[in-house]
């Protein structure tokens, strides 16, 4: 079948209730000391899925990452993959692999003894070694790039030897531990969607850790936030981007405005929202869980605010004034900061569609930011 005309089947099996989990993290907590690095987590990931551990640092991501590997054992809970327990399992007895951000090359062996290394150990026959590391270095595209050695590679050649290397021996699940830090951004950028094609191709499950946002939003299936060793939210990087559970992963995962404020209306189908310090009726048409009178904060990212020199028909709902502080042109975006009244700060994004604009604007502008009912949500902690 030709890869790059064929339709692909949207792959969701989190929301099939008949879909068996292929790896289930129960109630994992992992202490060292008084420390407590993962607490009492749980999550399921599914075969074939992308799936990223995303937090800052100190978050616990890495030692979640390092237990499913085995190099580190769970305090309390357990880890299954395919059926198995593996929390007592030690690493090299595991179907599991690990590409680590330095690559840990061999410099004085070529790249496909590199890639061979670890079926060399496993005494897999000479014929279908040389098979399966032929087929490797077509998977990554080094081919022709075989007898060199790491020194004769760039920095992307190089991550995808590594990556070759962890995959050659088929294991169920790969984990990849920040395995495009060392990389420049454009390259990191074009490796990441190498990544996920090679990924769709093998059809293992990946597990990445990493703080880069965009990083995870790109690559993944699913996204689990992580916060002080537990899940703050895991769903897909849509949901985590539109429809945040709470104001920390709103504030983790790119920029957004938030306003603090009180429900003065709660709906099923739309709120009103009084904000605090007074300014505009924040509407949004969609309801809440929280009751009429309760604090909520009301969260907008900054591409969904539009910025015009004159205020709208009706500037009493949805509509802040202020002046433009700083901008900063990004080719594609203008961002403006924009100075409140009250002195808070606001963020919009401008797609710049045209070359030039009719009434550009400028520092010191008075400004008027409006958004969408659809554009807000609703956050109630």
């Amino acid at each position: 079948m030709n890869t790059a005309t064929a339709a692909r089947v949207p792959f969701e099996p989190w929301k099939d209730p008949q879909a068996k989990p292929y790896i289930r993290i129960v109630n994992v907590t992992k202490t060292f000391g008084d420390f407590v690095a993962v607490d009492n987590l749980s999550i399921d990931i599914y075969q074939r899925e992308f799936f990223s551990l995303l937090g800052p640092s100190g978050c616990g991501k890495t030692t979640l990452l390092r237990m499913l590997a085995g190099f580190e054992r769970p305090t309390s809970g357990r880890i299954e993959l395919d059926g198995v327990d593996m929390s007592t399992v030690p690493p090299y007895e595991r179907p599991v692999n690990m590409m680590f951000q330095s690559y840990a090359l061999f410099p004085h062996m070529t790249v496909e003894e590199n890639i061979a290394f670890g079926l060399r150990q496993d005494r897999v026959p000479k014929d279908e070694r040389n098979a399966r590391v032929e087929e490797m270095l077509g998977l990554v595209q080094l081919s022709k790039f075989a007898k060199r050695k790491p020194h004769q590679l760039s920095g992307g050649q190089r991550q995808r030897v590594a990556l070759a290397r962890s995959l050659v021996k088929k294991p169920k699940m790969l984990l990849l531990d920040e395995p495009l830090g060392a990389l420049d951004k454009k390259l990191r950028e074009q490796t990441q969607f190498e990544l996920m094609n090679i990924q769709e191709q093998v059809g293992i499950t990946f597990v990445i850790v990493t703080h880069d946002q965009e990083e995870a939003m790109t690559v993944s299936s699913r996204i689990a936030v992580m916060n002080h060793g537990r899940i703050a939210q895991v769903a897909t990087p849509t949901e985590i981007y539109e429809f945040p559970n709470s104001r920390y992963v709103a504030e983790f995962i790119g920029d957004v405005n938030v306003f603090e404020g009180r429900l003065s209306e709660a709906a099923a189908d739309h709120v009103r929202i009084a904000p605090v310090g007074g300014g505009g009726e924040i509407y949004v048409d969609r309801g809440t869980s929280a009751a009429q009178g309760a604090t909520v904060w009301a969260a907008i990212r900054p591409e969904k605010i539009d910025v015009a020199l004159t205020p709208p028909t009706d500037p009493s709902v949805n509509c802040i004034e202020g002046t433009v502080w700083d901008i900063g042109y990004l080719g594609n975006l203008t961002i403006y900061h924009v100075r409140l009244a009250d002195g808070r700060k606001m963020t919009a994004a401008v797609a710049n569609r045209t070359r030039l604009r009719e009434q550009p604007i400028t520092w010191d502008d008075t400004v008027y930011l409006t958004w969408a009912p659809d554009s807000a949500v609703v956050l109630v902690s």
